[in-house]
């Protein structure tokens, strides 16, 4: 995650999201930053990805779920960017991931 309207992103230590794919089905996990886990599972038509998530913070252990739909681009480099947009606090959020080296 490079940044996020919910919370500030660490650049050293930034919540780090893992995307599978099949068929059309998308799921995951993350963990990191401000979240001690979390698990998504949705779908991906196009470049749209609409996924539903939970997941438990470090500072209080509360546990969160929602909803997202995510915008997918190509950095200039050709790397995967996933705008998210989403619902958290009954405000809308904004939060934009990049696919890092594995």
């Amino acid at each position: 995650m490079v940044s996020s309207t919910t919370s500030a992103v660490d650049p050293a230590a930034p919540s780090i999201f893992e995307y599978f794919e099949r068929d059309g089905a998308i799921w995951g996990g993350y963990e990191g930053d401000t979240v001690t886990f979390g698990k998504f599972v949705g779908t991906r038509t196009g470049d749209s990805i609409w996924v539903s998530f939970v997941h438990v913070l470090v500072a209080d252990g509360t546990v969160v779920t929602g909803d997202g739909e995510s915008d997918l681009e190509f950095t200039e480099d050709g790397a995967i960017r996933l705008v998210e947009h989403y619902e958290m606090h009954g405000l809308p959020q904004l939060s934009v991931c990049e696919e890092i080296a594995a």
